[in-house]
């Protein structure tokens, strides 16, 4: 039965634990802070700061903690204040229509594209912005200097050949000003809000080896594997907050605009290509033999073989050699006018693959003759293809390119399974896969993701080739669906991704690689409360919000992938729960894909979507490393007498309050679970917890179930080891 309290009061879940706000132990009445709010809001600094080194008081710490918080990016017309687009929000469009060849000897790409550009911005353009960036591999790069340990090699970059403007079959040539990697275009006359543009760009360049990172060409058993990306001039972003955004390439990821792909690759003719989108052109590169695999598997769901070992390692057909000129008599026919069917055509030198990809914001593909190719169906709804007069449904694959060193029980025959559990999983819980198929393609290892494929090393086996499979392919959702800024806020796909991710590994086979623990999570013990306290106590560690070039190696995977990811759970677990924010960020998914998010909408998003003030969240885990730090004190007894209750004392000495859980277990083993919420520390940085009962209790525990990001755990309980009790649920 409840002890009756006086209001205003909390009740636990198990009925059996009440707060009272005002109560206090006379012998604990000196630990009592008394916060008096300032009238005005103190400003936050960007940079970590603790009350220790200012010598703040509790109520400048409170002033500081909760005060409103100016988001970098002011609403307007564009971007509204509920984290929303504006009813003015505009983007601009580029389509390119792209064909390239690949040359093995030589190890050459030369290519020639037509971007159709739009300005739907309400500024005259002058000039365009391209990004050029095979030009990081150039010797006396920015990147050379601001990484030069990953700059050892390097190639001459990408050769403009030419650029000109194309109208109504007339070629107007430009001028190009190219600055690392970067290229400028001067226009005679500039673009108005609604003009289109088709601009003619070609180019050649040598494709780096293994060293080049994200994009390569590395050897195999049975041939080069070439993971072509950034492999075209590309439209810059010109947007409503900076303008063009043309920042450098050093080696940070991409920002770029949205629109319609159509290109051809043309390869050698055993090469078999693993390309974003849909190919167009099956019967001009696949026997029918394939063909009819490919049929089966979109409707199977496990994975079909369809470019086999055996056709891997078969040799090559004879190439076609000049033949003089048959006699009348003579005929390859046999008697009766019949074809030879025993007699195989010559196959060509070059076949070309020809793929398209609506509504993305890139496209990559990787080709060689050594790939084993399996797929199986997606289980989603069909997407439609054709012209409006003939559209048919086309069947949506899963499917893994691989050389035979990646083959295993443990390796990449599960690559399929992997990417159908991925975009499966994501597409029912956040929102609908866009795209036609969804590849995982092996080479050297560049751990790289692109729209509707993912770059994987041949090498990894279970766990890392699910947890990579996953991450990669993740990232369709950040940020090749919700466009945002990489080049700046890495945080703002990396460490989305990631949290997904760690919804996915718990789902996958019952659990089978949960949780998740590698480098981009949890690495050293899987528990993220614990393994984050290091980089909460790092005087030296950057803040989520730096500028993403300035965050070194050193920190890059703790604090981009590991810290924001932690920090989606956080809001989810602890915070908000998992039904409110679930709703939020599939809300926002809906709201910014294929559109452009900063730091600043998502920040306003969530607060308007979950109706929360999450400023003191945003300040201190986003613009700084505050920390949670919370103490217990002895508990002690009304009239000195257990009968009476007990008055447990909780000490807030952190900056960042998230709501903590008190466990207290009394004599006879019974428990009871309190939740005091972030708004116990606006006014106070010690709470009193008024408990009825009637015996002694034998311990008071602080987050029993390591939830949140202590970082001091040594003052965090009284009395003994603490009894096993479930979690508390609900928000």
């Amino acid at each position: 039965m409840l002890k009756k309290q006086s209001s205003p009061h909390f009740v636990s879940r198990t009925g059996r634990v009440v707060l009272k706000r005002g109560a206090i132990c006379p012998k604990w009445r000196s630990l009592r802070v008394v916060l008096l709010l300032t009238a005005f809001a103190l400003p936050c600094p960007l940079t970590t700061l603790h009350a220790a080194d200012t010598g703040a008081t509790p109520v400048q710490e409170a002033g500081r903690i909760f005060a409103p918080l100016a988001y970098p990016d002011a609403p307007n017309g564009y971007r509204s204040g509920s984290g929303r687009r504006g009813p003015q929000a505009w983007q601009n469009r580029a389509d390119y229509d792209i064909k390239v060849t690949i040359d093995p000897t030589n190890r050459t790409l030369s290519g020639s594209e037509i971007i159709t550009y739009t300005n739907n911005s309400p500024d005259p353009l002058d000039v365009l912005w391209v990004q050029l960036d095979q030009n990081i591999y150039r010797e006396g790069s920015r990147a050379d200097f601001a990484n030069p340990e990953r700059h050892e090699h390097h190639t001459d970059g990408i050769a403009i050949e030419s650029v000109s403007i194309e109208d109504e079959g007339r070629s107007t040539p430009l001028v190009p000003a190219i600055f690392d990697t970067r290229m400028q275009l001067e226009l005679a006359d500039p673009m108005q809000k609604g003009e289109k543009r088709k601009i003619r760009i070609v180019w050649h360049y040598t494709v780096p080896g293994e060293w080049g990172g994200r994009t390569a060409v590395s050897p195999s058993k049975n041939g080069d594997i070439y993971e072509i990306a950034q492999f075209y001039p590309r439209m810059a972003v010109y947007d409503d907050i900076r303008g063009w955004d043309a920042a450098p390439y050093l080696g940070q990821e991409f920002y770029l605009e949205y629109g319609d792909f159509d290109y051809s690759v043309t390869v050698p003719s055993r090469f078999v290509v693993a390309g974003s989108g849909a190919l167009v052109n099956p019967s001009e590169v696949l026997t029918q033999e394939q063909r009819d695999r490919l049929a089966q598997a979109a409707k199977s769901e496990q994975r079909v073989m369809i470019r086999t070992q055996a056709e891997v390692e078969a040799p090559p057909l004879p190439q076609p050699q000049p033949q003089p000129q048959p006699q009348p008599e003579a005929s390859s026919s046999k008697k009766g006018g019949e074809p030879d069917k025993k007699a195989e055509a010559p196959e060509p030198a070059t076949r070309t693959w020809h793929f398209r990809m609506a509504n993305t914001r890139d496209v990559a593909f990787m080709a060689s003759a050594a790939f084993l190719w399996d797929a199986a169906k997606l289980d989603l709804p069909p997407l439609s293809t054709g012209n409006e007069k003939d559209k048919q449904p086309a069947p949506r694959l899963a499917m893994s390119f691989y050389p035979v060193e990646g083959i295993g029980a443990h390796g990449w025959d599960r690559s399929t399974a992997y990417v159908k559990h991925a975009i499966e999983y994501f597409s029912s819980q956040w929102s609908p896969y866009p795209w036609p198929n969804a590849i995982n393609a092996a080479g050297h290892g560049a751990s790289m993701e692109y729209p509707g494929i993912a770059f994987e090393d041949a090498k990894k086996r279970d766990p890392d080739l699910f947890a990579m499979t996953t991450h990669e392919l993740g990232h369709q959702w950040f940020p090749m669906m919700v466009g945002s800024n990489e080049r700046r806020h890495a945080f703002m796909d990396e460490g989305f991704d990631t949290f997904i991710d760690t919804l996915a590994s718990t789902h996958f086979n019952g659990g089978e690689f949960a949780p998740k623990r590698d480098a981009e999570y949890a690495a050293q013990s899987g528990k993220p409360a614990i393994d984050i306290v290091s980089l909460l106590k790092d005087r030296d560690a950057p803040v989520l919000m730096a500028p993403s070039d300035t965050v070194s190696e050193t920190y890059r995977h703790d604090l981009t992938y590991f810290k924001s990811a932690y920090g989606l759970t956080l809001l989810r677990e602890q915070i908000l729960g998992p039904d409110r924010f679930d709703r939020a960020l599939r809300a926002y998914i809906r709201e910014w894909s294929f559109h452009h998010p900063t730091p600043s909408d998502f920040f306003r998003f969530m607060n308007s979507e979950t109706g929360e003030d999450l400023s003191w969240f945003w300040r201190g885990w986003y613009f700084n490393n505050w920390a949670a730090d919370y103490a217990v004190g002895p508990v002690s007894y009304a009239g000195n007498d257990p009968k009476n209750g007990a008055v447990i004392p909780v000490i807030n000495k952190g900056r960042l309050p998230l709501p903590v859980v008190l466990q207290v277990t009394w004599m006879d083993g019974s428990s009871a679970r309190i939740r005091i919420p972030t708004e116990a520390w606006m006014l106070r940085s010690q709470l009193n917890v008024q408990v009825a009962g009637t015996q002694l209790v034998r311990t008071a525990i602080l987050d029993p179930d390591k939830a949140i990001p202590d970082i001091d755990r040594s003052n965090n309980s009284f009395g003994e080891i603490p009894t096993a009790f479930p979690a508390a649920t609900g928000h």
